[in-house]
């Protein structure tokens, strides 16, 4: 679970007059590093922002503009999968990049915002804003500091997955699909003992031609424990048609692939259609 949490405060409504940055950086699900920045915004500082944040002129004195912190912010996020709460951050970078003719860093953003909606039926329609949903997680921190809001935004982002068992390469796809017509995503179930297939642990990804809690049910009655995502414990990958849109320019899900890799590795994982899931069920 490699990820790097982002986020920007600004010194007036527009989304260019980033005045602080902060990152958070996780690897293997651990915190692991950190970076925090005042920026000079070459801009004025509106009051309202100033209340939000307690940022002014006075701070940012001597601070470096942002084309000086660019080489290390693209350092946390070129490559990286980047997380923060709802697409405002990543449209301040894009928008400060834009307004000093540099390339926005090559990265894969990912919004906690849509994660938690997605975890948590009681922000799925409102009350995800990053204090809300911290709330609900029992996660305590100083709220527009922007290196506290990126660790708030991390937190999230681990609490959803330990929660869902969805990892968070899973997420960059889940996290597109719409909050009630795809939660099946999230099925777990575990199998019956007397099952013949007892010991299996099954994942689906894709449409396999029947509802996917019907699917479940009936992996579940065999004997099969039916997971959210795809781990060194899968035993079976039932590959259904894949949403072209979902797929982010891969010819695989990022469950397929995850067991491709595991497979490589010697991890005994077996791929299945869903035709050939069918028959399976059918026989046991």
């Amino acid at each position: 679970m490699d990820f790097v949490a982002l986020d920007v405060e600004t010194a007036n409504p527009r989304m260019a007059s980033i005045c602080q940055l902060g990152i958070a950086k996780y690897t293997n699900g651990n915190f692991s590093d950190e970076w925090k920045s005042f920026v000079d915004p070459e801009d004025f500082f509106d009051q309202m922002n100033m209340r939000i944040h307690g940022i002014g002129e006075s701070t940012i004195l001597g601070a470096p503009k942002f084309p000086d912190v660019y080489a290390k912010l693209c350092s946390f996020l070129d490559g990286a999968i980047v997380v923060s709460h709802t697409s405002f951050d990543r449209a301040a970078i894009i928008q400060c990049c834009e307004r000093y003719g540099i390339d926005p860093p090559q990265c894969n953003w990912l919004d906690s915002a849509r994660i938690a909606r997605r975890t948590w039926s009681e922000c799925a329609n409102s009350g995800y804003g990053l204090k809300s949903v911290c709330e609900i997680i029992g996660y305590k921190f100083k709220h527009h500091d922007a290196l506290e809001d990126a660790k708030a935004s991390a937190q999230v982002v681990v609490a959803a997955i330990n929660k869902t068992g969805i990892s968070i390469e899973d997420w960059l796809e889940r996290s597109q699909k719409p909050i009630s017509g795809s939660g099946s995503d999230r099925i777990k179930l575990q199998g019956n003992p007397e099952g013949v297939l007892y010991g299996e642990v099954l994942v689906f990804t894709g449409a396999v031609g029947i509802p996917r809690m019907v699917a479940a049910e009936m992996a579940a009655r065999a004997g099969c424990e039916v997971a959210a995502g795809v781990t060194k414990k899968t035993t079976i990958v039932v590959v259904g048609d894949q949403d072209i849109k979902a797929l982010a320019g891969h010819e695989k899900s990022s469950k397929h692939r995850k067991a491709e890799e595991l497979i490589e590795k010697g991890i005994p994982i077996k791929i299945l259609t869903a035709p050939d899931f069918e028959k399976l069920i059918t026989i046991s």
